[in-house]
């Protein structure tokens, strides 16, 4: 019975260290940023950015991304958790008054110099690298794949609507890459129609564009024309009140793009998927 005991004592210790967060940080024009990640099993694993929310961190990322972090051994999965500068992101929103867009802070230098660091320490595929975004992480998301798309081989962007086209101040490079959406139509603080995001303290954002025309910038830019596919998901929760309709654009040497409607879904997570393991599979695809 003792020797059974330690056995169980030893994978139970051996899983623990696994999923250890380790904190590290690059030096960045002056300014250390610092991110987690949870070490890989093996080399040449996914990079997967996870990007927190205005107003955030990196760690508060952790609970929501449980589900990914369970399968991250499995399936090779290096997860990531940067920091924003002073809990905001310089994404792509121009009139912004975050400390991290008025100092004009180089993100596209971070985030090359995080993957560079992966590479060179875990030997990571470099050919596997994503960031999935929630909120203002959303929008940084997309900035990598207007701004990096050389680097990143797919992007999810949830409750995340582009900027307006007199609120962008990224120099796109207009190359197209596979981008899912997941947005919700009761949505106040990203409007699903688009309009001006407030948050916190009635700080203002600016104007983003409507879902629509977000999946449509991305679609178009992809070379689609026409009707997605639309489908609708299980309701796997009667109780929330809301429900999942996808629109997905997906053809032979084409990226696809796709757009998870969440009728009724206020700026939160619906509970009839898991917006981790959903946005998983979507990368996952990109990789066939």
């Amino acid at each position: 019975m003792t020797k059974y005991f330690f056995i169980i004592a030893f994978i139970i210790s051996t899983l623990s260290a696994k999923s250890q967060i380790i904190n590290d940080s690059v030096l960045v024009e002056g300014h250390y940023r610092t991110f987690h990640f949870l070490k890989p099993t093996q080399t040449h694993a996914s990079l997967v950015f996870v990007l927190h929310g205005s107003g955030g961190n990196g760690l508060q990322n952790r609970g929501g991304a449980k589900k990914i972090e369970e399968i991250a051994p499995t399936e090779n999965i290096l997860l990531v958790y940067p920091d924003g500068y002073k809990r905001f992101w310089n994404e792509c929103r121009k009139t912004a008054n975050s400390a991290a867009n008025l100092e004009n802070i180089n993100e596209n230098a971070f985030f090359s110099l995080m993957i560079e660091y992966f590479e060179k320490h875990y030997k990571i595929d470099a050919k596997k690298i994503f960031a999935v975004g929630t909120s203002g992480g959303g929008h940084m998301a997309y900035k990598l794949g207007l701004t990096m798309p050389e680097k990143f081989k797919a992007i999810t962007a949830i409750i995340a609507n582009l900027p307006d086209t007199n609120n962008i101040d990224c120099v796109e490079k207009h190359v197209p890459i596979p981008v899912m959406i997941i947005n919700g139509t009761a949505d106040k603080t990203n409007p699903y129609e688009g309009g001006e995001v407030i948050i916190q303290n009635n700080l203002s954002l600016g104007f983003v564009r409507s879902t629509n025309r977000t999946f449509e910038y991305w679609s178009s830019l992809a070379g689609y024309k026409g009707t997605p596919k639309m489908e609708s998901l299980p309701d796997n929760d009667p109780n929330d009140g809301k429900t999942i309709e996808r629109y997905t654009f997906k053809e032979k040497n084409k990226p696809e793009v796709t757009l998870l409607k969440v009728i009724g879904g206020k700026h939160d997570y619906p509970n009839d998927i898991n917006v981790y393991l959903e946005a998983w599979e979507f990368f996952k695809r990109q990789m066939k």
